[in-house]
């Protein structure tokens, strides 16, 4: 199999763009990584990768090798698993990234049935709001909330996820109410600071308009930013699936149900490649399964069409979109 560990050791410093970053990914010293490499442009009597003072990057000739090199390792991969499938099911170590509070909510209870449907299938999971590099970190796949940024990475969208701005009746009797989107400017706001910018943005009219929030608390936790809201500390954008049970019992009101906020998606996302592992596979299956159609997971969501409201908007015209927010691919709550 050395022919083989020779294309996974190249592809592998192709995609992380060093022999160092490659060795860490491998598991590997970065000498053993640089003598495959070198062995490999032996055999094949040319050179794959350029080295200059600015990193390494392939040669023409490497870039068709990888390609190629790509599929001949998925071949491999499927056949195995094919036989694997004759014999017992999905099997292997599925390594995952998950965002912490919708993770632990509702992905956890999806991925419990998992490991009962398939129990040769080990379970690595990471459930944690910060950004993943997936290729770099090993992951097989992660689950993703927001509006995902182009990329070489393959993403499957499971469900719409939607925002809504809430606040307590304390907060609400102490500073008022916001009747519009621009009001927000006047009221503490509570700001999350897990995204690459942290507007606010609502559909008013026709027009998609941008809302700088201000306010002294930030964080990176929905859970923090929920108490603090409860508390009277301020006004809070959250998702919608963290809200049932604090509108529910009165502690947080849902505001400004006129104007929607921008739609967001949940999303799976895996590393690029036309071969889908079977135990991604299985994981896109049950997610879509779970996860599609109703939102009776999101039970604020089930309750405001019963009332015959709705949290998404009518699209709008590039010509008649104002200045927006766009949420990175990495989990917001």
């Amino acid at each position: 199999m050395s022919e083989l560990d020779d294309i996974r050791s190249f592809i592998a410093v192709v995609e992380t763009g060093g022999f160092g970053r490659a060795s860490k990914v491998l598991g590997l010293s970065k000498s053993i990584v640089s003598r495959r490499i070198a062995r490999l442009e032996a055999d094949l009597g040319t050179r794959l990768l350029s080295r200059t003072t600015r990193g390494i990057s392939p040669t023409e000739a490497g870039i068709e090798f990888k390609a190629r090199g790509e599929r001949i390792l998925a071949d491999l991969a499927e056949a195995r698993e094919s036989v694997a499938l004759q014999t017992g099911g999905v099997a292997g170590r599925l390594r995952l990234s998950m965002p912490l509070t919708f993770g632990v909510r509702h992905v956890a209870p999806v991925l419990a049935e998992l490991a009962h449907r398939h129990p040769k299938l080990e379970l690595d999971v990471e459930a944690s709001d910060r950004y993943v590099d997936l290729i770099g970190e090993r992951f097989d796949a992660a689950i993703r909330i927001g509006t995902l940024k182009d990329s070489s990475l393959v993403a499957r969208r499971i469900a719409p996820v939607y925002g809504a701005v809430v606040a307590s009746p304390h907060y609400l009797e102490r500073r008022g109410r916001p009747v519009s989107p621009l009001d927000l400017t006047e009221h503490d706001c509570l700001i999350y600071t897990g995204t690459a910018t942290t507007d606010w943005t609502f559909r008013m009219s026709k027009r998609w308009v941008s809302v700088r929030p201000t306010g002294r608390l930030r964080s990176d936790s929905g859970e923090t930013l929920a108490e603090w809201a409860e508390a009277g500390l301020g006004l809070a954008v959250l998702p919608t699936f963290m809200l049932t049970d604090a509108i529910s019992r009165g502690a947080l009101e849902h505001l400004l149900l006129d104007y929607p906020m921008k739609e967001q998606g949940l999303f799976i996302v895996r590393p690029p490649g036309a071969y889908v592992p079977g135990k991604v596979r299985v994981l896109i299956d049950l997610l879509v399964e779970h996860f599609g159609g109703e939102p009776s997971w999101d039970r604020c969501q089930m309750a405001a069409k019963a009332r015959g409201l709705s949290f998404s908007a009518e699209p709008v015209s590039d010509d008649a979109v104002a200045p927006e927010a766009e949420l990175p691919a990495h989990q917001l709550a």
